[in-house]
């Protein structure tokens, strides 16, 4: 099953980049992992909120297929300690989706339509982070529930 990361927008920080581009290389040996950055919506400063989460949502609908497995990083999900989503993890990726696809919104979230959508809510934590930041966290979280399933020294460590 291949693992899908799909967020809006380039990240603007290069230390977050960085951090990002090395755990995403530490995945390779878990998981076929793909990291997919759809560009910012045009003129998104003259639309209001409720109206930038639409056109978001619409360009992260397009991205994704029938057969997926769509998990939201919403501040409303369950949250899991690093074990227990590894579970999750390792159970999701045991079914016949042929892809799991986990979505970070943009500032303002996601709109009815990425909620109607989405077979799973995941919040990474009860504090509120900037969505570029989030990136980094998930993408660390990621890899550290693939060495926690294949039992290696690295969550302990």
């Amino acid at each position: 099953m291949k693992t899908i990361f799909l967020a809006i927008g380039k990240t603007s920080f290069p230390y977050l980049t960085t951090g990002i581009k090395i755990y995403e290389k530490r995945l390779q040996h878990y998981l076929s992992y793909q990291s997919v950055i759809i560009p910012d919506v045009k003129n998104a400063r003259n639309l209001s909120a409720a109206q930038l989460k639409e056109k978001e949502g619409e360009l992260f609908l397009k991205k994704i297929e029938s057969g997926d497995f769509v998990v939201l990083l919403d501040e409303r999900g369950k949250s899991y300690t690093s074990e227990k989503f590894a579970a999750f993890l390792e159970k999701q990726l045991m079914m016949s989706h042929r892809r799991i696809v986990f979505v970070v919104g943009g500032a303002f979230g996601f709109s009815e339509a990425m909620y109607q959508r989405a077979n799973s809510k995941l919040a990474l934590s009860d504090m509120t982070f900037s969505h570029q930041m989030i990136r980094l966290f998930f993408t660390e979280q990621i890899y550290r529930a693939c060495t926690i399933i294949k039992g290696e020294p690295y969550h302990n460590s």
